[in-house]
């Protein structure tokens, strides 16, 4: 017999990753393929904040060289208002893809869900310590919450609290980046979504664990929670002021 791939074994990692369009969206979409690129068994799930595909993304996936889905919804306009949570749409229709796609197969189904969202920069050691998540699995975040790091803190194993500079009263005051979930609970949770009804700013996050499970229950990774392998680096505000208002070159090029 053919000797197996080491991969062979390994569950699936899930990446859902909302994006929508604006100057630095494809360095942002290239810098994140050229990280996934290097991950065994990981699938992409992109999902446009658009009434339809744009040919920019769809572009982009077909030359991407990964497993990868596209899907597309458009926030409503009255969730567009600043303070308000984004990509709540985005990350709904990528949990709805899933559960979709997998309803009828039977269990057990090895795969890991993580939000990976498109302005960060991940560890390539990230994807290592989430594939061995059993319910919900939990790290630090590095250059978020207006601190250097946010982390869960940890004793005897057992997440006991958070190190955060932003509303520790929250149930889990931990980033979208920070943690990963079982595909089993996510199916075995078929209601669990992200909700815009009664959500308030920043506790995305807490209102979707709840559902799912308890700080008991988390499994912490990297270290027992010590080392920082994601980081909300976001990409600087573009300087476009020099950028003509009319089309003056002699040809169309995509950036």
């Amino acid at each position: 017999p053919p000797p197996r791939r080491p991969e062979a074994g390994l569950p699936t990692i899930y990446a859902i990753t909302p994006t929508y369009s604006r100057p630095v969206q494809k360095a942002e979409l290239t810098r994140l393929a050229n990280t996934f690129r290097q991950v065994a068994r990981l699938h992409w799930i992109l999902v446009e904040d658009a009434a339809a595909r744009s040919e920019l993304v769809t572009r982009f996936v077909a030359a991407a060289g990964l497993p990868c889905t596209h899907l597309h919804v458009p926030t409503p306009r009255r969730y567009k208002r600043p303070g308000l949570a984004r990509a709540t749409e985005q990350r709904n229709a990528g949990l709805a893809w899933l559960r979709q796609r997998h309803q009828h197969l039977p269990p057990p189904q090895p795969g890991v869900l993580f939000f990976a969202d498109d302005d960060n920069t991940y560890s390539l050691e990230l994807f290592q310590e989430m594939r061995t998540t059993r319910k919900v699995s939990v790290w630090p975040v590095g250059l978020v919450g207006g601190r250097r790091y946010e982390r869960p803190v940890v004793e005897n194993g057992k997440v006991v609290g958070w190190y955060t500079g932003w509303r520790a009263d929250r149930p889990f005051a931990i980033d979208m980046a920070g943690f990963a979930v079982s595909l089993q609970v996510i199916l075995s949770h078929p209601k669990a979504v992200f909700k815009r009804r009664g959500s308030q700013p920043g506790m995305q996050e807490s209102d979707f664990l709840k559902q799912i499970t308890t700080v008991e229950e988390l499994e912490p990774k990297a270290n027992n929670c010590t080392k920082v392998l994601v980081w909300h680096t976001r990409t600087e505000k573009v300087n476009l002021a020099n950028e003509p208002k009319y089309h003056l070159d002699t040809v169309n090029i995509e950036v």
